[in-house]
């Protein structure tokens, strides 16, 4: 027999712990049979049992040994589908956030500021598509009194069934920008793609906090006639809050003004990059928007601390690090390597390693970044990854090592030149995409 949503709830308010992974196995949690690429957890279901699980919810009757074997007919859909009924239990603000950069960065500042005030829950690390939604909404529970979501897509329809998971009161929306063009086609195709944020707040009058400054963002907004609109920016006309970047160097300080109060206050922040002061103002927005002191929303935004490799600050012996190797677009390349052009340091470095994901753009985009980071105010350039050795070679660069540029085919072949060339005193950004594994360099500086 099926085992329907409801009764899956029912047994979830008794075992309120989900298990996807039988390593990790809770005793008394519901474990969740979900297929990979290369496994079927369906054939892991005893095994789960024997270590502790109450129940096993599989999708294969070959695999259904008893009682606690609960039959389904798709046990990724069962996941959501209980994630989605248990949102509908819970009487909480939620804020749903997406957008090409800044994301993880956001949610963390939104989630620190709130947890002044509020007993909060939000998305672990980057946990945020199909899978990683509907786990976190499962761990919300009654005492909790605000929820922060983040929501990653690489192709459209994903944030459209992620709201229908998570099903967000309140908005936000980064930024769009040249990410996962390979998945969602074209540029065009990403703000389609990050809009259906705005589509589900329209249809459910949720609340969207919106960046004035960002002339995309606004459009979209007006395109959709959304009327439920909290503005944040830099300038006080029609914002909520406002402010603007006081030092840099290379920590940022902040002056932000509510404006509704007419109070302005500075605020230091753990954070490098002028890029962040959109996600710093956004995050204050939402604070003064629910009502927090102006004392909370600096503590919350002051006790931030970058982890992830995210625009975070590492202080070796001889070098400032911006670790930044989380990942890589071409528009966070730009405002990283254009951020640390407006640094005030003795000798600043770039390293920049291939980006991943851009499908027929990739030469293009990656002949960009070379010109963006030639044309930077900084000491030393190095290039890792075969997209950049091809886009500098399509330049007419020679890829021997000058004064100002090198190009390494591979991460191994950079580590061997830094080896032989070490890099000292020096400011050094180091951003790529995550499978260019940069955080192999560190241990080189």
């Amino acid at each position: 027999m099926i085992t329907t949503t409801e009764h899956l709830y029912q047994l979830f308010l008794q075992h309120p712990v989900i298990s996807t992974d039988t390593r990790k196995i809770a005793p008394g949690s519901l474990f969740f049979a979900l297929k990979g690429d290369k496994f079927d957890a369906n054939t892991f279901a005893k095994q789960a049992i024997e270590a502790g699980a109450a129940y096993a919810v599989i999708d294969n009757s070959s695999y259904q040994l008893g009682d606690q074997y609960l039959l389904v007919d798709d046990v990724l859909a069962a996941l959501q589908d209980l994630a989605r009924h248990h949102r509908r239990q819970l009487n909480i603000p939620v804020v749903g956030l997406t957008g090409t950069n800044g994301k993880t960065t956001t949610k963390e500042l939104i989630n620190s500021v709130l947890s002044q005030h509020f007993k909060t829950q939000a998305t672990q690390g980057n946990l945020n598509n199909h899978i990683g939604v509907p786990l976190t909404i499962l761990t919300i529970d009654k005492t909790h009194q605000a929820a922060v979501i983040e929501m990653g897509a690489n192709h459209q329809k994903e944030i459209e069934l992620l709201c229908s998971i998570s099903q967000p009161s309140h908005g936000l929306i980064t930024n769009v920008g040249k990410a996962h063009l390979e998945g969602f086609g074209g540029v065009e195709g990403v703000k389609k793609g990050k809009g259906e944020l705005y589509d589900y707040l329209k249809q459910s009058a949720g609340v969207a906090f919106v960046n004035g400054d960002n002339t995309t963002l606004m459009e979209m907004k007006n395109a959709r006639g959304l009327s439920n609109v909290i503005l944040y920016g830099t300038s006080d006309s029609e914002n909520l809050v406002s402010g603007k970047i006081i030092d840099n160097s290379p920590l940022l300080t902040l002056q932000w003004t509510n404006n509704s109060s007419s109070k302005t206050h500075n605020v230091k922040t753990q954070l490098t990059g002028a890029y962040n002061l959109d996600n710093i103002l956004a995050t204050i927005c939402i604070g003064v928007y629910f009502k927090l002191s102006d004392e909370e929303i600096n503590k919350g935004i002051e006790s931030y601390q970058p982890k992830n490799n995210r625009s975070q600050i590492v202080q070796t012996a001889s070098n400032t690090l911006i670790c930044d190797y989380y990942n890589a677009n071409p528009s966070s390349m730009f405002v990283a390597v254009e951020n640390i052009g407006k640094l005030t340091a003795n000798r600043k470095v770039l390293i920049l390693g291939d980006m991943f994901e851009m499908g027929d753009e990739a030469a293009v985009e990656h002949e960009a970044v070379i010109k963006k980071a030639m044309g930077t105010p900084v000491d030393e350039r190095i290039f890792i990854g075969k997209e950049f050795q091809k886009a500098g070679l399509t330049m007419g660069y020679e890829l021997s090592a000058t004064n100002s540029k090198t190009f390494y085919a591979t991460a191994e072949d950079a580590i061997a030149g830094l080896k032989a060339n070490p890099i000292k005193n020096s400011t050094i950004l180091i951003k790529g995409s995550r499978g260019m594994a940069l955080e192999r360099l560190v241990e080189l500086f």
